[in-house]
């Protein structure tokens, strides 16, 4: 999915500032996508370009942080966006993640770093799957969809966890 589209998406709930859509898409997509400040900004200049975002207002911010740029859907923009939902997805990106690299080649390393490493991403994945559980409740208003792309999130995160457990246990049955 592109950038341009995640916020397109997102302004149909909501005028918003970049940084929230930032935040928004991280929480939205987080089990999936990660996006940085550039790739918002650079998206929003060019769908006000394009006539589907306008800049509605421009907050005077803290000293020294760049003022806050409220941006609105124009109805081009919403049509821009229906006829992307009603095209075929495309090819699906593979996620990359820095862990499952270094698991696969674990075999060259230490044992105890490895376990080390998995013990610390079981952590992790404990942590964000007990602060999406949390929040899963507050999607339900967001619509059908968005609750059911987050449950898939938790699911997938739940998989993961009792996949490193089952991991971690066959490590420690090795001799």
């Amino acid at each position: 999915m592109s950038v341009k589209y995640a916020v397109l998406g997102l302004l149909h709930h909501r005028d918003m500032h970049g940084y929230e859509i930032k935040n928004l898409i991280e929480s939205e997509f987080g089990s999936m996508w990660t996006v940085n400040f550039g790739q918002i900004y650079t998206s929003l200049k060019t769908l006000v370009s394009e006539g589907c975002v306008v800049l509605t207002e421009v907050v005077a911010s803290e000293v020294g942080a760049p003022h806050k740029k409220l941006y609105s859907l124009t109805d081009k923009g919403r049509v821009e966006f229906k006829k992307w939902l009603k095209s075929s997805p495309e090819k699906p990106v593979l996620l990359r993640d820095p862990f499952m690299t270094r698991f696969i080649f674990f075999g060259f390393g230490d044992k105890e770093d490895a376990c080390k490493l998995i013990d610390e991403q079981i952590q992790r994945s404990e942590h964000s799957l007990a602060r999406r559980k949390t929040t899963i409740r507050t999607w339900k208003n967001r619509g059908f969809y968005s609750y059911m792309a987050r449950e898939l999130g938790v699911s997938r995160i739940e998989v993961y966890v009792q996949w490193l457990y089952k991991v971690r246990a066959m490590l420690d049955k090795q001799k």
